[in-house]
């Protein structure tokens, strides 16, 4: 299930107070007051941040986004642009005299994401391309004259498309897709604009960003100007990933040589402030199903050495050179926290002291280093969401910047607590929100919120979710379960080729726990997840029967169909030790499908799902449903008529949690 914040309609009464008069629990009423803050991104000199915070607007069913910039010395703020479509990755030039970003351009369907730069000193913001299909990322040169950047190709039979020739050759995508992908590839532009120049071309490409997941791969450019290390596809099929490399670009002469040996699995490469070497991503032993580690080579080629398997041992969200070019900050789950640690290469690794801020790091971490050392990130706390912080230096304590969601602070909001147990030699966790003025001499109801992924974690982060089912007077419980990338490499890989069954049996041991230290009333549990977490909802309900009602969401059912229909569905074979069409693996599809043991749920279920979602297409949805119709257990299907694999407007975001909890507590009474 994605991190996110979900904007809701404001006609909705608001929860009544749970016995605070200063204070009133939280309702649908206050979320879309709730501000995102992303993009933080720190001058070089480290004395301002630029960021962006969204607002909901409920009238048009969108997010505005504005430019912010906080000067760190005085604290001020000061908008930079407004109402700017599709704004994104706030980036310094060199000197900090300029600002670049991404934004629509253009009208209409004709309009697309492309590079503008703005001068700090005044004057408006300057679109300098026009890429035909927009601009997917950019990187400054480090003189600050240019600026390279990743679009993707127009098809090479436009004429014949538009005379309905567009048949295309099937390739590793969704089921759904309407043409073949066309490949990205690197160019050239001026900083004050002109005639873009391609740097490379071919059938091979850069990757794109598929959410949710990480971004594609940025670009990193050597000290000196003169290279370009990038993530180099096979193809321009997103699921062939595995067949990825690191690649360097020889800008003058186009020349091409790849870094490493390891023929494939790897991508995020950056060059280190010298130049001497490059860090990427590369899993651990070069395991296809193992967790991600990050390596450090020479620039001049070689495989280099695994820098964090032995002393970090989580699966790293992203790895960022410190100015001193000798030691890393390093981001990735450990245990119920976001956390960040210092590396050194060849030496010690420090953890830095967060307190209860949890850094921003779905698939990737938001923050950016100046040249001093100092930190910009964005985070939220227990009882506060998303803000920007700050750390001096990696010994200071974090400071928070901003102050945009203080009012969903004061509300009346549950507490967010750990919660650890152990099971068949693993040491376990996940969290407990509790409903506000929890009295532990009542009786409550129990809802889990199983987390996707499944390679995520559910951590001590504000929720909204969370909290509005708090508010109704429930425990929330975010177990984590083997596969979960907070506990090392061993609990990540222990689900592979093992599903479903294994982290059933870890879910229902944390419930244990919970119910060992608080008061549940075990005849009104709910279950409930979306993606993966809808996988292990649809798995819970089909085997175990200790559930009230569940809700399951944009929910991996049948695992074969997943293999063939999804956008990179052929990755299970890392997760199921290859095809489901090889030897003897179409059983073990078949038995590690929640769908196979659908007559056995009796649990009246909410399935919600999204039309257009190619990660978990919809059909699997429609399985389950039928299924469970035939067999007379309550059910209702809701389908979202969008893209993607989770609603990104307001107005159907807010409507999946409505339905979500509403639900739940129909069958909670």
């Amino acid at each position: 299930m994605m991190k996110r914040l979900i904007p809701s309609l404001a006609l909705v009464a608001a929860l009544a107070a749970a016995g605070n008069a200063s204070a009133r629990t939280i309702g649908y009423d206050d979320l879309p007051a709730i501000a995102g803050v992303s993009d933080a991104t720190i001058s070089p000199d480290g004395t301002s941040i630029a960021y962006i915070v969204s607002h909901v607007n409920m009238k048009e069913d969108r997010s505005d986004r504005t430019l912010e910039l906080l000067d760190l010395a005085t604290g001020t703020h000061r908008a930079l642009t407004y109402a700017r479509k599709a704004l994104a990755s706030p980036a310094w030039s060199p000197d900090g005299k300029k600002l670049a970003f991404l934004a629509l351009a253009g009208e209409g369907s004709d309009a697309r994401q492309q590079l503008f730069v703005m001068d700090m000193h005044g004057g408006d913001p300057t679109p300098i391309t026009h890429a035909p299909l927009g601009v997917q990322q950019f990187a400054w040169r480090p003189d600050g004259a240019a600026i390279a950047f990743v679009a993707p190709d127009e098809p090479a039979n436009t004429k014949q498309i538009a005379h309905h020739l567009d048949a295309f050759v099937v390739g590793d995508q969704a089921f759904d897709d309407r043409a073949a992908p066309t490949p990205n590839h690197l160019w050239l532009v001026a900083a004050d604009g002109g005639d873009a120049k391609r740097l490379t071309s071919g059938a091979w490409g850069l990757p794109s960003a598929q959410p949710p997941s990480s971004p594609g791969a940025p670009i990193s450019w050597s000290p000196d100007g003169k290279e370009i290390v990038f993530t180099k596809m096979p193809n321009a099929y997103v699921a062939d990933s595995d067949h990825a490399v690191i690649a360097v670009l020889n800008v003058a002469s186009g020349a091409i040589r790849t870094l490493t040996s390891h023929g494939g699995l790897e991508g995020f490469g950056e060059f280190s402030p010298d130049g001497k070497n490059v860090l990427y991503w590369y899993p651990f032993a070069g395991d296809g199903a193992a967790q991600n580690d990050i390596f450090v080579a020479p620039a001049s080629g070689g495989n280099g050495t695994d820098v964090t398997a032995s002393d970090i041992d989580t699966n790293v969200q992203r790895a960022m050179w410190m100015p001193d070019g000798q030691s890393l900050l390093i981001s990735g789950h450990k245990g119920t926290d976001a956390a960040l640690w210092i590396k050194t290469l060849g030496g010690a690794v420090k953890r830095l002291d967060l307190g209860d801020v949890q850094p921003v790091q779905s698939f990737w971490l938001d923050a950016s280093i100046s040249k001093t050392g100092a930190i910009a990130f964005t985070a939220s706390e227990p009882n506060h969401p998303t803000e920007l912080y700050y750390l001096s230096s990696a010994s200071a304590v974090p400071k928070r910047l901003t102050s945009y969601n203080d009012s969903i602070a004061k509300l009346d909001l549950g507490a967010v607590k750990p919660i650890a147990w152990t099971l068949e030699g693993f040491d376990e966790d996940g969290t407990v929100t509790l409903p506000p003025n929890y009295d532990s001499n009542k009786r409550y109801p129990l809802v889990l919120v199983i987390h996707g992924g499944p390679n995520s974690a559910s951590i001590t982060s504000f929720s909204s979710l969370n909290q509005l089912l708090a508010a109704r007077g429930y425990i929330v419980f975010n177990p984590n379960y083997r596969g979960s990338d907070n506990l090392g490499e061993k609990y990540w890989h222990a689900i592979v080729t093992d599903s479903g069954a294994g982290p059933g049996r870890d879910v229902m041991a944390g419930i244990a726990a919970v119910e060992k230290a608080y008061p549940i009333d075990t005849s009104r549990i709910a279950v409930s997840g979306w993606s993966y977490g809808g996988y292990m909802t649809s798995w819970m309900i089909g085997h175990y029967h200790i559930w009230k009602t569940a809700v399951t969401g944009a929910a991996v059912n049948d695992l074969v169909d997943e293999y063939a229909l999804g956008d990179n569905g052929v990755g299970w074979r890392y997760n199921m030790g290859g095809s489901p069409w090889t030897k003897h693996l179409l059983q073990a599809y078949i038995d590690q499908s929640p769908i196979t043991y659908a007559w056995n749920i009796t649990t009246p279920t909410l399935i919600l799902s999204d039309v257009g979602d190619q990660r978990v297409p919809i059909p699997q949805s429609y399985e389950m449903y039928h299924a469970l119709k035939d067999r007379g257990t309550p059910v209702e299907f809701w389908a979202y008529p969008v893209g993607g694999h989770f609603p990104g407007d307001p107005v159907r975001a807010f409507d999946v949690d409505r339905r979500w909890i509403e639900w739940i507590a129909r069958y909670l009474k």
